[in-house]
């Protein structure tokens, strides 16, 4: 029996998903490699990081716009480009200012790609199926995330750079050319501003309350496993070198990749609100406990094949991170079906837009932040912050439901 062709649009959607993650992930796993290597210290390293969030803030608002007022597929299609070259720089940084505009452009399309793929996943996908269709595209992102962590860690330890982007490059063009030739054109044009209609629809200002907050929680967190499980013992992370940067990565992408899909479809049923409150709320209690690993006895614990011997300390920051993804896969789905469902029809596209723009101003400043932390006080406190963060975006977004819609209609969002 042949493929039918909605199941080749929406492959086609996953695939590019997972090139992008792909590619982000990678640059995520390296990212102790290039402090390192090019000699980043303090806030550098904070800027390294939220040069990414500002180019992906940058994007946002033209082609949200440009996506519902004239072709999704077609801005997709820019967008994967602009990754391409993003990658193939990569492989050539010599200097910190290389390593900047190589980030820049990668922020530039991963805007494009996560937004424009996502907005089309949400506008083929039937309204009872938005969570489900929604979970499954993410779980191919999780996915690749693995793939990019612990493939990225052990491909650059035995072949370089050169070989790691050239295979990053090659799966976004195949995800590029599965765009081209299977998803349709887009049929959907809105006329006007969709943005300046969205940003007042009452139940999209209530949701703001929590995104904007828990935004600081998941920047802090989420960047600073990588940089807590690589850098030097000197400068209060474990040391540990790409391939267990990218096995502690791996667990958050795998326990999130499998939770999705089913998450997904009980928010379908149950209603968005109520995945998205146990999921932040969960967030803020792992985040909160993951500065204690450094405590464990730095023994060794257990010894895996292709990893060698694993100590008590790495064994724990494993099951965290795989704690954190468990949490973070009950809101994703559910938040992301939401957007798809008050943008249906007005502007899908700038619904996401919006949803990102709401994101981008705990995700630039935080990782500032969180970099002065970790010189003033050390980085333990990275992520402490982002557990109180998460705390108090639950915290609000349920004081400020209940007030506005009452305790019965949590589970009718």
């Amino acid at each position: 029996m042949g493929v039918g062709h909605d199941e080749l649009q929406f492959g086609s959607l996953y695939l590019t998903r997972f090139a992008a993650s792909f590619g982000f992930m990678t640059v995520m796993t390296l990212l102790p490699t290039y402090i390192e290597t090019l000699g980043a210290t303090g806030v550098t390293i904070g800027v390294f990081v939220a040069i990414l969030e500002l180019a992906r803030t940058v994007g946002i608002v033209p082609l949200g716009w440009a996506g519902d007022r004239y072709s999704k597929r077609s801005v997709l299609l820019v967008a994967l480009g602009v990754s391409v070259a993003a990658y193939l720089a990569f492989a050539r940084i010599a200097s910190i200012e290389g390593f900047l505009v190589a980030r820049t452009l990668q922020g530039l399309g991963l805007t494009g790609t996560g937004l424009l793929s996502l907005a089309l996943v949400g506008d083929l996908a039937p309204p009872g199926q938005r969570g489900a269709r929604i979970g499954r595209y993410n779980a191919f992102r999780m996915g690749a995330g693995i793939a990019g962590t612990i493939g990225a860690g052990a491909l650059h330890a035995v072949a370089g750079f050169d070989v790691l982007f050239g295979l990053l490059t090659v799966t976004l063009i195949v995800a590029t050319i599965g765009v081209w030739r299977f998803v349709d054109a887009d049929e959907t044009h809105v006329s006007g501003f969709a943005f300046a209609d969205l940003a007042m629809n009452e139940r999209i200002v209530t949701f703001a309350t929590f995104r904007a907050q828990y935004a600081v929680a998941v920047t802090l967190v989420r960047r600073w496993v990588p940089i807590f499980v690589g850098v030097s013992a000197a400068q209060g992370g474990l040391g540990y070198g790409a391939v267990i940067v990218g096995t502690v990565l791996a667990a958050e992408k795998c326990t999130n990749m499998v939770c999705q899909p089913m998450a997904g479809r009980f928010s379908d049923r149950q209603g968005r609100a109520v995945f998205i409150l146990v999921g932040g709320g969960a967030y803020g209690l792992v985040a909160i406990a993951f500065p204690f690993v450094g405590g464990f006895v730095d023994g060794v614990a257990l010894v895996v094949p292709g990893l060698g011997p694993l100590s008590t300390a790495v064994i724990a920051a494993i099951i965290l991170n795989g704690l954190l993804g468990v949490a973070d896969a009950f809101r994703e789905p559910a938040s992301m079906a939401f957007f798809a469902d008050e943008g249906s029809g007005e502007g899908i596209t700038s619904s996401f837009g919006i949803r990102s723009l709401i994101w981008k101003p705990g995700s630039v400043l935080a990782p500032l932040a969180g970099g002065w932390l970790m010189g003033e006080f050390g980085i333990e406190w990275v992520f402490v912050a982002g557990g109180a963060a998460a705390f108090a975006a639950t915290g609000t977004f349920l004081g400020i439901f209940v007030w506005r819609y009452g305790t019965q209609s949590v589970r009718e969002w």
